[in-house]
């Protein structure tokens, strides 16, 4: 009798059962870190990238964590479709925010529609450094005279009109940071600050860490929200700028963070 090898004998191979364990693992957490799946597998991260670089593989890895390609939650969120979404109470946040600057800061300015907001408001008549990594900043912040602006590069990320890569992350780490200003598809008392797109997470983190003085920028209807990217606890901002009106029940899960309300009324 021959001994038939189990790839032989019509088993999968090592290469499709990590591939099943991660999609199993991501089926019930929505994502995982790229860390975290070579221990899960117990294989280097240079395995797992090129697991996911098959074409059978489904998975994909986007801002350090492996997700399934054909989520619905990678494409829920468009700058197309949030740019007309509470721009009043974008602008009430951002205008606060602006009004933080000084002259000669560094500033971080994360992607999204608030972001695109928060660079129109700024002084025509400030000098600033900006580092950015989106397409809709960086078009308004290159059109001012006295910024000197700095832009992240790597894979371009429609949805986000943003762009990420290992060595935009590098760049980053290396600078000195006034301020970040980040933005959030999400703001949970509980469960932190949250974005709709993995690949951003790394990026606010490093600026986040960087910086300063760390500010998170959104309007009032991300309030109790919640996004499947997290990205930071809340207590790892000095400021949290809300725009628009909020009810007095819906602040008080946030009572013990530094949260500012900006209003018309002040």
């Amino acid at each position: 009798m021959v001994d038939i090898p189990p790839s032989a004998a019509g088993q999968p191979d090592a290469r499709t059962q990590r591939l099943q364990r991660l999609r199993r693992a991501i089926a019930e957490n929505g994502a995982i870190h790229l860390k975290d799946a070579a221990q899960l597998l117990n294989v280097s991260e240079m395995t797992v990238r090129r697991d996911l670089a098959t074409a059978d593989a489904a998975l994909v890895c986007l801002g350090g964590h492996v997700v399934n390609a054909t989520a619905p939650s990678a494409v829920k969120y468009t700058i197309e479709q949030e740019i007309d979404q509470h721009t009043q109470d974008k602008r009430l946040a951002c205008r606060a925010a602006a009004a933080l600057l000084q002259a000669g800061d560094t500033v971080f300015i994360d992607c999204g529609t608030t972001m695109q907001s928060l660079a129109e408001c700024l002084p025509d008549d400030l000098p600033l450094s900006v580092i950015c990594y989106s397409m809709n900043v960086a078009a308004i912040m290159t059109q001012r005279p006295r910024t000197q602006v700095m832009l992240m590069g790597g894979l371009y990320h429609p949805s986000s009109q943003s762009f990420s890569s290992d060595e935009g992350l590098a760049y980053l780490r290396k600078l000195g940071i006034n301020k970040a200003f980040i933005s959030a598809g999400g703001v949970h008392a509980v469960r932190g600050a949250s974005c709709s797109n993995f690949h951003e997470t790394a990026i606010k983190q490093a600026a986040i860490a960087t910086a300063v003085e760390s500010i998170l920028v959104v309007d009032a209807s991300k309030l109790d929200s919640l996004k499947p990217a997290f990205f930071a606890e809340l207590e790892s901002f000095s400021r949290i700028i809300v725009g628009g009106a909020v009810p007095r029940e819906h602040r008080k899960p946030f009572k013990h963070l530094p949260l500012e309300y900006a209003t018309k009324t002040g």
